[in-house]
């Protein structure tokens, strides 16, 4: 398969599982039980286990460093975030992690609504199912590097 044929297949495939599984929800704020729509795609970005910093996360969202960390600190109190230790002993590179609060806070506010997604999945494979998430997070892992390295 070339570059191309991968480029019309994902802008073909990507349309139809967002439409076949999305849900639709919108908050202007955050509060401590809710999510606004720019804090879940924050969370979205964040992992319990490998730290990110501001700097890394908002040139992956284009945000502003000053916005993403009045978001974060936000996301911080409400206990969805923490901070994590970021190595090289520079204590202005503040690195994040989520908390299981945060995860939980994603897979509920997530753009693809699980049980969708459940009735979805549960129609392949566990082979299949291997190659979908195998790809997905391919792709995924693909378009950070392409972030961070400012390619795109």
């Amino acid at each position: 398969m070339t570059l191309d044929q991968a480029i019309e297949r994902i802008q073909f495939c990507y349309p139809q599982v967002y439409y076949a599984c999305h849900t639709r929800h919108a908050r202007a704020r955050s509060d401590a039980s809710h999510l606004s729509t720019r804090d879940s795609e924050i969370l979205v970005h964040l992992d319990r286990t490998a730290p990110l910093t501001l700097t890394e996360l908002a040139a992956h969202m284009d945000l502003s460093r000053s916005t993403l960390s009045e978001a974060v600190s936000r996301l911080e109190a409400f206990g969805y975030v923490e901070k994590a230790p970021r190595g090289g002993g520079d204590r202005r590179r503040v690195a994040i992690v989520l908390t299981g609060k945060g995860v939980d806070a994603v897979r509920r506010t997530s753009v693809l609504e699980a049980k969708r997604l459940h009735a979805v999945l549960a129609k392949v494979s566990r082979s299949e199912r291997a190659a979908i998430i195998g790809g997905l997070e391919a792709l995924a892992r693909a378009c950070r590097r392409a972030v961070q390295s400012k390619r795109m």
